[in-house]
């Protein structure tokens, strides 16, 4: 293994942080907080330690998979180790568990919270929390690969590592511009719904954040009641543009170089369309009789199936408290999550819609044994390791999700707390239901408990494969034979 390019880029990875931790002493400065002191700190050991551990570059900057999978591993935990630094030197939050437990949680774009008194903290704070959640919206190593590519052409396992899907594809020939082009849409996106914001006399600060967590999917309030303070306008416009980071950014690709055709014949974006409007028909008929007048049944309705599905985790409203229909689909869609090459987390439509064709395909074999049939999508078919790694992707989430359950069934917690709990977690929801619904917090839950739902945010966000790889004995055994090979 290519261990020297590993280190370099995670020199690179802690440089940038170190930037970006400056973003807060900013708003500490406009607010006049002397919790900026805190960020400032932070920034630079990190700026230090991505100083010594990128001043040698590598000889070989060619590497692989693994090297891609380790690499975006180690630097989404290094990244939360170091963020979650400025929470816990300011004793905003005193424990470095919960400290922790945040930062993953903003960086993973989750958005579960241990916090019952999220006001209380300093604005600097509140920003970072939200910036967390854009930052891992679209991943650091995007980022790095759009100022910073490497060279030799495999850069494009860095992307595949850290991008959402079962399948990751160039939409121009050379990685950097698809890297560009993603943050170049990122970022519009994410500036038009802060003008839409700002139009709706939401105040400066708040549209700033809310954007920053609508854009990454993440779901951090800034307020204790979630959205249900705010104004009708601001929960419309904020559903809206979470069912749009929700789409697969290669259709925004698609509709910008005029391929409006191609773009529109996207079976899993028409497939994410129609679970919303089908979710939202199903809950806004059982809640007619739970609000004032329909629109605002709709409304609500609407807001909670986008959040739900895009892994957002905004809440307008206590939905916990609804039926046991509309808190079913919900529940479902939790497990849904947007779609490929989205800041959404969750399985993916693109992997639901292959695993149904790959069932109706092995029982159209029994009725027909000598039938050839591929599966496609978008009228394309498709590859065989795709449809092995998607179930294969499938098996390994089930028994991640099972473990953790009965790891944290030991608290003796209701069972509706730990599975929406694990839930929320390993796709990167935010909020459960019942102890962990959308007006409670995580904090309840033990140590133990933290950092088995820490690893699930990892896991979930980064699509089970990288994170696992670090536990693989024959991925050290190779690292330690090639570091005696050098002795």
């Amino acid at each position: 293994m290519n261990i020297s390019i590993v280190r370099y880029l995670l020199g690179q990875i802690l440089k940038i942080e170190a930037i970006l931790l400056l973003f807060p002493c900013i708003v500490a400065f406009i607010f006049r907080e002397k919790q900026g002191l805190c960020f400032l700190i932070v920034s630079a050991v990190s700026a230090l330690l991505g100083i010594l551990l990128a001043a040698k570059k590598p000889k070989n900057n060619v590497f692989y998979l693994k090297e891609g999978c380790v690499t975006t591993a180690s630097s989404w935990i290094i990244l939360s180790l170091v963020g979650c630094l400025p929470f816990y030197i300011s004793r905003e939050i005193p424990s470095f568990t919960n400290a922790l437990f945040e930062t993953v949680s903003g960086f993973t774009t989750t958005g579960a919270s241990i916090l019952s008194d999220i006001e209380s903290l300093s604005k600097c704070m509140l920003f970072w929390r939200s910036f967390t959640h854009w930052i891992g919206g679209m991943g650091v190593l995007v980022f790095l690969l759009a100022i910073a590519p490497m060279a030799g052409g495999s850069n494009m396992n860095l992307m595949k590592a850290e991008s959402t899907g079962p399948s990751v594809g160039k939409l121009v020939p050379k990685v950097r511009t698809t890297a560009r082009i993603l943050y170049l849409l990122y970022l519009i996106l994410t500036i038009v719904q802060f003008l839409f914001l700002i139009l709706g006399n939401v105040p400066v600060f708040d549209s700033i954040c809310i954007a920053l967590g609508t854009a990454g999917t993440g779901g951090y309030s800034i307020k204790n009641d979630g959205f249900a303070s705010y104004s009708p306008y601001c929960i419309w416009v904020t559903g809206i543009f979470m069912v749009l980071f929700g789409v697969n950014f290669n259709f925004y690709y698609l509709f910008l170089y005029k391929k409006i055709k191609k773009a529109l014949q996207m079976e899993e974006v028409r497939t994410y369309f129609t679970i919303i409007l089908v979710s939202v028909l199903i809950i806004c008929i059982f809640n007619i009789g739970n609000y004032t007048s329909f629109v605002e049944g709709l409304m609500h309705s609407f807001f909670q199936v986008a959040s739900i599905i895009t892994t957002t985790g905004f809440a307008s409203i206590d939905f916990d408290q609804w039926e046991q229909v509309p808190k079913l689909i919900l529940l479902a869609l939790m497990f849904v999550g947007g779609c490929a090459g989205s800041t959404a987390g969750g399985i993916k439509v693109s992997r639901i819609i292959i695993f149904v064709k790959t069932v109706f395909k092995e029982l159209l074999s029994y009725i027909h044994p000598k039938s050839i049939k591929k599966i496609q999508l978008d009228h394309k078919p498709i590859e065989h390791e795709v449809i092995r790694a998607t179930n294969v992707y499938l098996i390994i989430f089930i028994l991640i999700f099972l473990i953790s359950l009965f790891f944290i069934s030991f608290e003796n917690k209701d069972f509706t707390t730990n599975f929406s709990a694990i839930a929320a977690t390993l796709n990167n929801i935010g909020p459960g239901l019942s102890m962990v619904g959308p007006m409670c917090n995580f904090d309840h839950f033990s140590i133990f408990s933290k950092y088995v739902m820490i690893f699930d945010m990892l896991a979930g966000r980064l699509e089970l494969f990288p994170l696992l790889l670090l536990f693989h004995p024959a991925l050290w055994k190779e690292y330690f034979s090639s570091r005696k090979g050098t002795i």
